[in-house]
């Protein structure tokens, strides 16, 4: 049987509000590679010395109601909704700001379309959970403030175009994707969990398992890796769970444990990777009353780690939410991660990494960069050095393109704003379906 705080023979009482379990847990995990370190996930020394070395790696998640998720779903609300009615022209940046009882929005926004923006914002708090002012925020009655303008003509000028194939980007950036073989995801194991264990404890709110769960929420997935000989992390078991449920005032700790065990780990996580050394941190903090806004200011692209890969690979200078996709630190990112999932799920490589950076105003990418972590298997004659060539003949990088073939005019920003943008099988997802290269 796995252990929980309370098994763990000498811990802290669960009323100490400091864990040392898990703080030895989180230092270990992320603590920098030594010089010359042939474990890290993004050394590149594919050595035999390390084939049988593990390590550790730690992946977070937050519910839909975390202050900063909150603040993402309502920024992607507003570009949804220029979208649902202004498909074509809308050029939306928008960012959130939640604190306790007031919601601000701010940014450049350009439309035809005739938004009712309070009540989007009102709408979004609500779905999030916020409807009492003992949570913080009520969407029925918190404050409501609207600072919009339009975009600059200097920007416009540069994404206004009659063909796709001419539209300028809309800003410089440099943007990722990453790929690898360690789930049908093709996502890191951590950071799958993670965001699974996060979605589920959003879950059995909503659908009222869990009475006494309050909306905000986070956790984090630290799972034991080995490199293989060729270079590749392979997840062995999961090290240790943390989790931190915003709760009712009258539940106890030792409730929380079970049913956080029972019914948001048990089901999500595959016990072939949990075992009985296993560490389980179930609101180490002893107390989370006072949680969402009212706890903690909001603000949109604060959680890149939970968007992208769960510190795996690496994201680009620029946030997803809030932007429509003449925007390519959106845009660009996700055909960046087309294309790494299609090289991985080609054959081409085990994990890889693209990079493509942009010029405002320009139509084409100023470089594109391939990483396969030296795991290439020169498929069809393909060494590493000519799978840029393969991505610039098979993927069409112009912003205008990526738009139209990955159909991102469609007002499916909001969904994207909660548990990843990366490694969903929904159907809206268009930059995880697989492009055939098996022949080229």
């Amino acid at each position: 049987m796995s252990t929980t705080d309370a098994d763990i023979p000498d811990a802290p009482s669960a009323d100490t509000p400091n864990n040392t379990g898990a703080d030895v847990a989180m230092t270990e995990a992320a603590s920098p590679p030594a010089e010359g370190d042939t474990t890290s996930p993004s050394n590149q020394d594919n050595s035999s010395s390390s084939s049988h070395t593990t390590f550790l790696f730690t992946s977070e998640g937050v519910t839909e109601s975390h202050p900063d998720k909150l603040c993402d779903t309502i920024s992607d609300a507003v570009v949804d909704a220029c979208l649902t009615l202004d498909p074509a022209t809308s050029r939306v940046a928008c960012e959130t700001i939640v604190k306790t009882g007031v919601v601000i929005i701010f940014g450049e926004i350009s439309t035809s379309a005739s938004v009712n923006y309070e009540q989007v914002i009102r709408d979004a708090v609500r779905d999030a959970g916020y409807d009492d002012p003992a949570k913080g925020l009520d969407y029925k009655t918190c404050n409501v403030i609207v600072a919009l303008e339009e975009q600059s003509p200097d920007i416009a000028q540069c994404v206004d175009a009659t063909k796709a194939e001419e539209m300028g980007s809309g800003d410089t950036s440099t943007v990722f994707g990453y790929a690898c073989g360690e789930t049908e995801e093709k996502m890191p194991l951590s950071h799958v969990l993670a965001t699974k264990i996060s979605a589920r404890l959003a879950a059995v709110r909503k659908e009222g398992t869990l009475d006494w769960v309050r909306p905000d929420g986070k956790a984090s997935v630290t799972v034991e890796y080995m490199m293989s000989a060729e270079g590749v992390p392979v997840p062995k078991r999961v090290h240790s769970i943390v989790i931190s449920a915003q709760h009712s005032e009258e539940v106890s700790n030792d409730k929380i444990a079970a049913d956080l065990l029972e019914h948001v780990v048990q089901p999500v996580v595959d016990s072939k990777y949990l075992d009985e050394n296993t560490i389980y941190h179930f609101n180490p903090s002893a107390r989370f009353v006072i949680g969402g806004p009212h706890s903690d200011a909001g603000l949109t692209g604060r959680k890149p780690g939970v968007d992208f890969y769960g510190g795996w690979g690496s994201y680009g200078g620029g946030a997803l939410s809030g932007k429509d996709a003449t925007k390519v630190d959106r845009s660009g990112a996700y055909a960046a991660r087309w294309i790494a999932k299609s090289l991985v799920s080609n054959g081409y490589c085990s994990r890889c990494s693209v990079q493509i950076s942009y010029a405002i105003g320009l139509i084409n990418p100023i470089a594109i960069h391939v990483d396969t972590y030296g795991t290439c298997t020169a498929k069809n004659g393909k060494g590493e050095q000519d799978l840029v060539k393969l991505v610039e003949n098979n993927f069409d990088l112009r912003p205008g393109c990526i738009i139209r073939d990955l159909d991102l005019r469609r007002p499916i920003m909001r969904k994207t704003s909660a548990y990843g943008h990366f490694g969903r099988e929904e159907e809206e997802f268009k930059w995880e379906k697989v492009k055939d290269l098996s022949k080229v």
